[in-house]
């Protein structure tokens, strides 16, 4: 979660955030957040990959006058969002700061009694590493709350995916896949690497939750996917020609399979809970909570644009989505 530098992207995504991918994700995940946070008197909470303001607004209006609250991001754009919604309240009860944690967060050890990350994890090299920042900038007492995707997210996708490669003898395109798909973590996995970020009375829920897609082109045109996973499913399909095959013969199966349904994505929601304790406190076994699948479904559409028309840009003016025609 390195800065970003401001781009065409970047302001477009920005304007469409809180209408077409906030309600339908961050929130979502967001609000398993919030239920069991423990919020102290005179609090410092630090909110990672803060976005356009949520949760850290909502956190706002639960605290007392005397707290306040950093919120940091890589996109600019996204945290002008963030201060027109906070009001009056920005430079007084909550701090905007253009930064990520990525390689390392920029404040002193021991200064927040809250650290909060609300998907911040998805987007770093090593969540583990930065689990480590998060408990290192906390005070001795304080949580440590991060969502994130968990195995199984896209599940649907990634096996048609592997079907494409499989069919077309991409193996090495494959294994590339297979890298990608580990990034979402097991709980056993995601358990562990709050424990070695020093972090104690561990606890993970987990909750499901279904996205339906009227079709291939509502579903990679979809600001959720362009902005979100896109780029690096492209990346695992290689450049140039190879990457348009494959996304061609993604679409198409994608079309058949799901011609009179929805493309029906599952989403693994986990929310990782850990308190910072002294190096001598006792070890306590961590709790794994799995909610039963509720069969909620979200229907995703694309609103902002006519998809059958337009084609999203890259910020160099190029087709960003691989042969969809």
């Amino acid at each position: 979660m390195k800065k970003q530098p401001r781009t065409f992207k970047q302001d477009r995504m920005a304007r469409i955030y809180d209408q077409e991918i906030l309600p339908i994700w961050s929130q979502r995940f967001g609000r398993m957040m919030l239920r069991e946070l423990q919020l102290p008197p005179k609090a410092m909470v630090l909110d990672v990959a803060c976005g356009t303001g949520y949760p850290s607004l909502e956190v706002m209006r639960r605290l007392d006058d005397q707290s306040r609250i950093i919120a940091i991001d890589p996109s600019a754009p996204l945290l002008d969002v963030a201060r027109r919604k906070a009001g009056e309240a920005s430079g007084r009860r909550i701090f905007f700061r253009t930064e990520g944690a990525s390689p390392k967060l920029s404040f002193t050890d021991e200064v927040y009694d809250l650290v909060l990350c609300n998907l911040g994890l998805d987007e770093v090299d090593e969540p583990c590493q930065a689990l480590r920042e998060f408990a290192r900038v906390a005070k001795l007492g304080a949580q440590v709350v991060a969502t994130l995707t968990m195995r199984g997210t896209w599940s649907e996708f990634y096996d048609i995916y592997r079907e494409v490669l499989i069919k077309h003898d991409l193996h090495e395109t494959l294994a590339r896949l297979e890298k990608l798909c580990e990034r979402h973590p097991e709980p056993d996995t995601a358990i562990r690497w709050m424990e070695e970020a020093g972090l104690g009375t561990v606890g993970l829920d987990v909750e499901s939750f279904t996205l339906l897609f009227k079709s291939s082109r509502e579903f990679f045109f979809a600001p959720l996917i362009e902005y979100g996973p896109l780029p690096a499913w492209k990346e695992v399909a290689g450049k140039g020609q190879q990457m348009q095959d494959v996304f061609w013969y993604i679409k198409e199966a994608i079309d058949a399979y799901f011609r009179d349904r929805a493309f029906a994505i599952t989403v693994v929601a986990g929310c990782l809970r850990g308190t910072k304790a002294s190096p001598t406190a006792e070890v306590t076994s961590p709790v794994v909570r799995v909610q039963p699948r509720t069969g909620e479904e979200i229907e995703v559409v694309t609103g902002e644009i006519e998809i059958d028309a337009v084609i999203p840009l890259d910020d160099n003016g190029g087709d960003d989505v691989g042969g969809l025609n």
